[in-house]
């Protein structure tokens, strides 16, 4: 087993585990404060690969995560890259299209995940191809496995857990008394197909969310820099699997989305429904989100959410820049920090998940109904913006909604 190399003596060592969107964000947050900052992450550098495998949603980037960038001097360069969304364009099954404003204007679709993840400052080091295999919360030693079945150890003053809903560094946590842990996974599932240039240009209008609601199900689209849409429909699975042949996807469409046929294509319809089978959502929540003076968890691994409020990755966000304000507070004790961090973060978090998980519930329905609710002092459109456009804590805007629900 190879030994990393030897620490620096004069600055306090932060392992970031999980090279993301938190994880790397995080990383400019603990260099910008002098802390030597070493990033792992279980994947090839996909900045450099040429296939990237996984998934890629498209993001929606709005004030609490514009914030966070703001804060490590990265604003302007991460929304120089993405494309304004001023409102959604709801599409009904005659074709009609209705915009419907968000009601302010700063969020951002970004398409590209390798420009977040890219984000580095001079005394950070990122380490690819290293998969967490455990971690001692006393010592801080971690074991990493390498291609080839090599193992190396390194040792941190703090390690920081970024890896996703799925987090190796949390496994440690579950074997530890008054940890909570629950996760939920959600009846639908959904498949990404892509709506090509037309004449080298848009399909649609680009600065919109085009969204396609009905009934059980909907479709989604966003727009991407090579002037492509990426569009996503969400679907419970047992509809999926009702759908096995090139025909009966056009069927489907010609059905429920008939004025997106011609966009996207009848023969791109047929070959990319197949491509991939459709995939799972799940909602995360644990707490608390420390273990001593030595681990936090942030962004998924703390708190997964589904994605159909537009804020899993803007609170993932803002959880770096509440935990800068912490240390901030006592002085980068991370003795009082960490407790203090999950003290403060957790309600909010949990906040999030659940209103995701509302409006999942509702969102089909909240949106058929939108034109008219958006004319009208209604509170869901209270607690959209100000989730979506200020960092007001989420926890009060969620009391004070349903406190004007129970009112109406």
């Amino acid at each position: 087993m190879e030994e990393s190399a030897h620490r620096r003596e004069d600055k306090k060592v932060v392992a970031v585990v999980g090279a993301g969107l938190v994880g790397a964000l995080n990383a400019c947050f603990f260099a910008k404060r002098g802390f030597e900052v070493e990033v792992f992450e279980t994947r090839e550098d996909i900045r450099k690969a040429k296939v990237v495998k996984g998934r890629s949603i498209n993001l929606a980037l709005s004030h609490r995560g514009r914030t966070a960038l703001k804060h490590v001097g990265m604003e302007d360069k991460i929304v120089s890259k993405g494309i304004p969304m001023n409102a959604r364009m709801i599409h009904s099954l005659s074709g009609k299209q209705s915009p419907i404003p968000y009601g302010k204007k700063g969020q951002v679709n970004l398409q590209n995940r390798r420009r977040l993840q890219a984000l580095t400052y001079p005394n950070t080091k990122l380490n690819f191809d290293h998969k967490l295999q455990d971690w001692n919360a006393e010592t801080g030693l971690m074991t990493f496995g390498r291609p080839h079945g090599s193992k190396t150890q390194t040792q941190a003053d703090l390690i920081v857990g970024c890896d996703g809903a799925f987090s190796a560094v949390r496994k440690q946590f579950l074997r530890r008394s008054r940890f909570n842990y629950s996760q939920t996974y959600i009846p639908h599932g959904y498949m990404e197909l892509t709506m090509p240039p037309r004449n080298g240009e848009f399909a649609m209008k680009p600065n919109y969310l085009h969204i396609w609601p009905r009934n059980t199900f909907m479709m989604i689209a966003l727009p991407n820099l090579d002037k492509t849409f990426t569009c996503t429909l969400f679907m419970p699975f047992e509809e999926f699997e009702k759908i096995s042949t090139g025909d009966e996807v056009i069927e489907f469409f010609q059905k429920y989305f008939p004025d997106a046929i011609p966009l996207i294509g009848a023969a791109t319809l047929r070959r990319d429904y197949f491509r991939l089978p459709a995939q799972a959502m799940v909602s995360v929540k644990c707490s608390p989100y420390h273990i001593g003076d030595k681990c936090v968890l942030m962004g998924d691994a703390a708190h997964a959410v589904v994605p159909f409020y537009g804020q899993g990755m803007n609170a993932g966000f803002e959880d770096c820049i509440v935990f800068d304000e912490i240390m901030n507070q006592f002085n980068e004790d991370f003795s009082a920090v960490l407790p203090e961090y999950s003290r403060v973060r957790v309600p909010d978090d949990h906040a999030i998940a659940d209103l995701a998980m509302y409006n999942y519930i509702e969102v089909i329905q909240f949106l058929l109904h939108m034109l008219h609710m958006f004319f009208s002092n209604n509170p869901e459109i209270f607690l959209f913006t100000s989730i979506k456009f200020t960092r007001i804590k989420v926890k009060r805007t969620q009391s004070k909604f349903f406190q004007k629900k129970l009112l109406k």
